[in-house]
């Protein structure tokens, strides 16, 4: 005759105590596989009693102690293990698989995977670049979703981050933070992290910002600018490098970096190496004789160092790319000019000159998606482009 289980109930296990002398362990069961184990020392335990599945071996799994877990919890955990019995998974076996689930997914901190996601991203930007993107994420990201697990991160989360951001005014910068905290979203996707991006439409939540190109003067503009740029007062080392980056129409942090080891003075070539390019290509600029001017009376100051422009405050690094900003905001050209508008400044005259339209996009480093193209831009262009540059310094004159 099968033996008769009266179900437990609270006041009884209240009640119960280590039994004997010495005191011994004693299950008590409550049914269906589920019983309370009053310890020696008087710790009350849920086990649950199950054969594994596709064996006939019977084994335990602890569902916590009395009283931190209840009686109705405890049967509602004895529930849900039978159920998966049932379907033939090992309730142990399941619940360790959610655990190192969980703790992997902890670990997963957003911060932690953009930091992988950031590595793969320099292989195609700067050096510069990678440090302007980093510290967005870090200003605007991370303060409030650094350390969330990149499973927990949602829209509402992310538009809450950005919020701030977008009440300042700051669109341009939403969209920006906003498109790369989606590239790294998207990488966990494609990394196997996570299956879907649920950030992927978040810009939608923000105004969309005026489009507004980097200030610059017009081409008729240009002999007062050269006037006022003479007569301003600017440090050697400042000004030799916001002429160069004029003459060579480079951007303003590929000037800025300039080294000594670039320069081939033989063949009057500056060769700017991939990892210092925006595009991630090299880059190489005919020196006109007046670009050359510069370098020969820069060497003196810096020709024993590595960087053309070194800092002022630490000579074993270049000088900031945002210096001349600082000194077109001090001239008077704030708001009207920057120093990336220099190239926006040689495009239009050169191209209003009627110079060859590829010439002048090679000249400024913009990538021809055009293969065979882009391979006659570095070999055929270069004599095309040494007479663009001849001429754009002269014109500057």
């Amino acid at each position: 005759m099968p033996k008769i289980v009266i179900p437990l109930n609270d006041k009884r296990i209240r009640a119960l105590k280590p039994l004997g002398d010495p005191p011994k362990e004693r299950n008590y069961s409550d049914g269906q596989g589920l019983a309370l184990r009053v310890k020696a020392n008087g710790t009350k335990m849920w086990l649950f009693n199950y054969s594994k599945p596709f064996t006939t071996q019977r084994v335990n799994i602890s569902f916590g102690v009395y009283p931190d877990v209840s009686l109705a919890e405890a049967r509602e955990r004895r529930d849900k293990a039978r159920a998966l019995v049932s379907n033939n998974t090992d309730p142990k076996e399941y619940r360790e698989a959610f655990i190192l689930k969980k703790a992997t997914e902890a670990s997963q901190t957003l911060k932690q995977v953009a930091r992988k996601w950031l590595e793969v991203k320099k292989s195609t930007v700067s050096t510069d670049h990678a440090t302007d993107i980093w510290r967005s994420l870090e200003l605007h990201i991370f303060p409030d979703l650094e350390q969330v697990s990149i499973h927990e991160i949602t829209a509402p989360k992310a538009i809450e981050a950005l919020t701030p951001l977008a009440h300042k005014g700051s669109l341009e910068t939403v969209r920006r933070v906003a498109q790369r905290l989606n590239e790294v979203m998207y990488f966990a996707v494609n990394s196997g992290v996570i299956h879907a991006n649920p950030t992927s439409g978040i810009s939608k939540a923000f105004k969309t910002p005026n489009k507004q190109h980097l200030p610059t003067i017009k081409p008729n503009e240009l002999p007062q600018f050269l006037t006022d740029f003479k007569a301003a007062r600017i440090k050697v080392t400042t000004r030799a490098m916001m002429e160069w980056q004029l003459h060579t129409m480079v951007r303003p942090f590929e000037a800025a970096g300039t080294r000594w080891d670039e320069i081939d003075l033989d063949s009057l070539l500056w060769t700017i190496p991939a990892e210092r390019m925006k595009k991630k290509r090299e880059h190489i600029v005919p020196i006109s004789k007046q670009a050359l001017a510069i370098l020969e009376h820069i060497r003196p100051i810096s020709g024993h160092r590595e960087h053309v422009f070194p800092s002022e405050k630490n000579p074993r690094a270049h000088t900031s790319e945002q210096t001349p900003n600082m000194v077109l905001k001090r001239m008077g050209y704030g708001g009207r000019l920057v120093a990336h508008g220099f190239r926006s400044l040689a495009s239009t005259t050169l191209n209003e000159k009627g110079f060859n339209a590829d010439v002048i996009e090679a000249a400024l480093a913009h990538v021809d998606q055009n293969e065979v193209r882009k391979a006659y831009n570095r070999a055929e262009y270069i004599e095309q482009r040494r007479e663009l540059m001849d001429w754009w310094s002269n014109h500057l004159r």
